[in-house]
């Protein structure tokens, strides 16, 4: 009977990657201060294996680091009588705020349209993943605008062909977090492909959260607003009469 169900139990136990992911990262958070200027995240790590390295097809590393997502609207400006007025617009249910692509080689070379379709790693698939409205997956215009913004503003950037990988094995890159970070956790996914396949994956988290003088402002707006209102309102008025007692002594 033990004979009989040995091969069956064997064949029931998940079977181990044959290349599986090692991944470490500079910092776990980033604090947003009355200086932040942006930042920077090195990704590195190494791929572990029982067994040899395979030959037939070479490794690629694909990193992606994606912000929270936020609801946005995106409008179409048209020449109406002479003058430029907003026309058309869409509403994105929710885009990434910001959203990033390391990788080792060219997309295409690393990256099947299956693939990419499941595990959502290009831009565009990340933007529909998170819920892009009927509306606005219709117009092909309005995503294209979408992604021209964001990559002026640098919020999203596909940067082929900059992760470093040594031997098949070591694997490093460095990520840039621009000055306008919105405030939440940011996904860190490592894919690791052969012939286009991913063969593993592996997620981390990054905080990014407002410190010092900011953050107390930010909870102060928004856990007391009418205090923080008073407090403005006190403060402009304090400023306004120092300004002008300090002129009227210059003017005599």
């Amino acid at each position: 009977m033990i004979r009989w169900l040995a091969p069956l139990l064997f064949c029931a136990l998940p079977l181990q990657a044959a290349e599986t992911i090692v991944v470490g990262l500079s910092q776990s958070s980033v604090s947003i201060t009355a200086d932040f200027d942006g930042s920077e995240i090195l990704v590195y790590g190494a791929v572990k294996r029982e067994s040899p390295i395979p030959t037939e097809e070479p490794l690629r590393v694909i990193i992606t680091v994606q912000g929270p997502d936020t609801a946005l609207t995106v409008r179409r400006k048209d020449r109406h009588f002479g003058i430029w007025q907003n026309r058309a617009a869409i509403t994105v249910d929710r885009a990434p705020s910001f959203y990033a692509i390391a990788s080792s080689a060219p997309l295409r070379e690393s990256l099947s349209e299956t693939e990419d379709l499941r595990h959502r790693i290009t831009i565009p698939r990340a933007i529909r993943a998170v819920g892009i409205s009927a509306e606005a997956e219709r117009s092909g215009d309005f995503l294209e605008a979408l992604l021209r913004i964001r990559r002026a503003e640098g919020r999203y950037s596909l940067r082929e062909s900059s992760v470093a990988l040594t031997e098949q094995t070591l694997f490093r890159a460095d990520i840039a977090l621009p000055a306008a970070l919105t405030e939440g956790d940011y996904k860190v996914r490592i894919f690791l492909t052969r012939d286009g396949r991913v063969v593993d994956r592996m997620e981390r988290a990054i905080w990014v959260r407002k410190a010092g003088l900011e953050r107390f402002l930010y909870q102060s707006a928004h856990e007391q607003p009418l205090l923080y209102g008073f407090a403005a309102l006190i403060v402009a008025a304090a400023a306004g009469w120092a300004a002008s007692a300090l002129f009227s002594r210059v003017r005599w």
